[in-house]
């Protein structure tokens, strides 16, 4: 891992989706950091803490028991690398124990917030795809906000926040997807696609970025959420970097291999990207570990679509 700009022991806080752990390795260790997380797909922060000398990971879980067969994040756990806590993304009081856990494990520092929350889909013959709760992602988010510690509030105290959500989710960044994932998209992913889009809502309003598409449906955000306790003024955390992965698959890291022939293993372009299926959630911990947080500088307050 390249770390020109990390050099120093940090705290770094992920809240992220438990299926992102499986795809970490641990060969290129340099330097230190150490971590929480609230989650459900780890492996960006997996492959972090397998990267870093003196890292040290937090995960906020509803199942604590998920890791108990994961003998590589036993071996973090036992070395006092990871701490799980058990707690709830959509839970206000879950999600500030998740900070100030992660503060203490991190002896009062704290540099970044990995979140990827999502939830388990079920199938309807009518709805498509459909989320047991319809605003996780969207909730959730707007209680990590809320309760950011007072002693990180300050511009020059916040930590850097990667936030995945997805591809294709706004009417301007849906029409650059592949027809046939247009049509998928419409017909099976539409639930949560409105709740990663009630996460982007709240994003835009954090980062000071002008919302410029279609409102959020009050389902999702409603009405007076800008008003809520806690949550930073508008342009009030602009440390972020938004993570929007083409449709996820649970291949290889084409990352490791790296360039095939002189050609990149996948596109991480800044803005909108026109065609591209799908991409690994391997690939997406590639980007995050080994290309964002190195050069944090090149991809804070920008939007990453990512694709094969």
């Amino acid at each position: 891992m390249r770390s020109a700009d990390v050099t120093r022991a940090r705290n770094t806080g992920h809240f992220v989706r438990s299926d992102l752990m499986n795809a970490v390795n641990a060969q290129h260790v340099s330097t230190s950091i150490q971590t929480l997380c609230l989650l459900e797909e780890l492996r960006a922060a997996q492959r972090h803490v397998g990267q870093q000398q003196g890292a040290s990971i937090t995960f906020l879980l509803r199942n604590t028991s998920v890791f108990d067969q994961d003998a590589k994040l036993q071996s973090y756990i036992k070395d006092g690398k990871v701490r799980l806590v058990k707690g709830d993304g959509t839970s206000l009081e879950d999600v500030q124990k998740g900070w100030e856990a992660a503060l203490e494990h991190g002896n009062g520092t704290l540099d970044l917030v990995l979140f990827s929350i999502g939830g388990l889909p079920n199938l309807s013959l009518t709805k498509g795809i459909v989320l047991a709760t319809p605003d996780l992602c969207t909730r959730s988010l707007l209680n990590l906000f809320r309760t950011i510690p007072a002693s990180l509030r300050a511009p020059s105290a916040q930590p850097r926040l990667v936030a995945i959500t997805s591809r294709g989710i706004t009417p301007t960044s849906h029409t650059t997807l592949p027809a046939a994932l247009r049509a998928f998209y419409s017909l099976a992913l539409g639930a949560p696609h409105d709740d990663k889009y009630g996460a982007e809502r709240v994003l835009a309003h954090c980062m000071g970025v002008p919302w410029t598409q279609p409102a959020v449906k009050p389902a999702i955000l409603p009405a007076g959420w800008e008003a809520l306790p806690g949550l930073p003024a508008e342009g009030g955390f602009r440390r972020v970097l938004i993570v929007r992965p083409s449709l996820l698959t649970d291949g290889e890291c084409l990352g490791d291999r790296g360039p095939k022939k002189g050609k990149a293993p996948y596109k991480a372009v800044a803005g909108e990207v026109d065609g591209g299926y799908t991409v690994s959630r391997r690939d997406i911990a590639h980007f995050i570990v080994q290309e964002a947080l190195p050069h944090w500088d090149q991809w804070e307050g920008k939007g990453a679509c990512v694709v094969y």
